[in-house]
């Protein structure tokens, strides 16, 4: 029988579409390469696995599978039958983002408990904590620092003038609430619907209470302010700040002009016992407020943080005006491995006002305190009169 032999013109056209394939496959993977050698490295890297997938039958399938499991798979008809179902896990592994912490608990280092008298008497017992030894700190002036990251704190560092300035546009400043169910103790017997341990969706009782009189008390020294009332811990704890962070972006997505995030908690502080108590900070001729925390993220979870250290700059100055007026009122400034989603901003805080022991009037008093001198903070760095 005669020899058939294939047309020339098909044999060509066979050529150059094998030609075709693999110049697409060499610029897909060399995208991205800066240099020629970076892309003869990647080429070198990526041409035995092509080889392997081509010897399993398994070139063209893009489900995402490694060559090994694309292998493993093969061996027998049930686990190919699977193959759908194990890319669709795979996948999801893949692409799950990284999880924050949902905790954000403050343990005194060595802080002083001081009697104090409470203002509203709700039961719980009310102590001032203040900080008697530097060590276990970092201190600057008046401000103590507790570091539980691996970063070595300067001084001079952080006596440098934070970055983040109020901007000309508005708004310029968003208030929001990861945990916006955290409540307070209030005194009598309120008609409360509890939610949880010491968290409420009643915002007379909770945070969101506390937002409301720190976004006034901005506002009246003519700072503009978003405040976010949405409970991102309602119905479920779990995730909240992820979805917090989803609303942040938007937030910054809609309005550029805002350069400050603060993200308003409230601490737990129990004794050895577990009983709950109030921490205060009496003001002369003021009341009695609760005290408060300011909270630092970093990037030693891992997650890319690059401006940590101006936050922590902003928390030290913020810290230092509001000691000189109140000496008591601030708990020490904590640095932690979490991010908080503070990344999204240079100016972005986590304040926590006082405990769950704390009567909601303690916190509703500390917060417009804390404003006022953040307010002549802010406005000070932009050369604006502050109070």
């Amino acid at each position: 029988m005669p020899k058939r032999h294939m047309p020339a013109g098909l044999i060509r056209r066979a050529e150059a579409a094998l030609l075709a394939a693999g110049t697409l496959w060499a610029v897909s993977v060399t995208a991205g390469s800066d240099t020629a050698s970076a892309a003869a490295a990647a080429l070198w890297e990526a041409l035995p696995l092509r080889v392997l997938r081509w010897e399993l039958g398994d070139l063209w399938t893009r489900d995402g599978l490694s060559p090994a499991a694309a292998l493993t798979l093969g061996e027998a008809p049930l686990l190919l039958a699977a193959r759908p179902a194990v890319a669709e896990l795979w996948s999801a592994r893949e692409e799950a983002p990284a999880q924050e912490p949902e905790e954000t608990v403050t343990v005194p280092v060595e802080e002083t408990p001081l009697e104090a008298p409470a203002a509203a008497d709700n039961g719980v017992t009310a102590k001032t904590l203040i900080p008697t030894d530097p060590s276990g700190y970092t201190v600057v002036g008046r401000t103590y620092i507790s570091n539980s990251t691996d970063h070595a704190l300067s001084v001079s560092d952080l006596e440098a003038p934070f970055a983040a300035e109020l901007a000309a546009d508005v708004p310029q400043l968003l208030i929001l609430h990861t945990h916006g169910s955290e409540a307070y103790t209030p005194a009598g017997e309120p008609e409360v619907v509890w939610s949880g341990d010491h968290r409420t969706t009643d915002s007379r009782y909770n945070v969101v209470q506390v937002g409301d009189v720190i976004a006034e008390t901005l506002g009246k020294a003519g700072i503009s302010v978003l405040h976010d009332r949405t409970l991102y811990d309602y119905p479920s704890y779990a995730g909240a700040y992820d979805r917090a962070l989803e609303a942040i972006q938007r937030y910054l997505a809609q309005y550029p002009s805002i350069r400050f995030i603060l993200d308003v908690h409230r601490d737990a502080i129990e004794d050895g016992q577990g009983n709950q108590y109030k921490v205060v900070s009496q003001v002369d001729g003021v009341g009695t407020a609760a005290q408060m925390s300011i909270v630092v993220g970093s990037d030693g979870s891992g997650l890319p943080h690059p401006d940590w250290m101006e936050n922590l700059r902003l928390a030290v100055a913020v810290q230092e005006n509001a000691l000189e007026r109140y000496p008591t009122l601030m708990r020490p400034v904590l640095l932690r491995n979490s991010r908080y989603n503070q990344h999204t901003a240079a100016g972005a805080l986590l304040v926590e006002v006082g405990a769950a022991g704390n009567a909601p009037e303690e916190a509703a008093l500390a917060g417009r305190l804390f404003a006022e001198r953040l307010a002549e903070v802010l406005r000070g760095k932009t050369g604006s009169d502050g109070f």
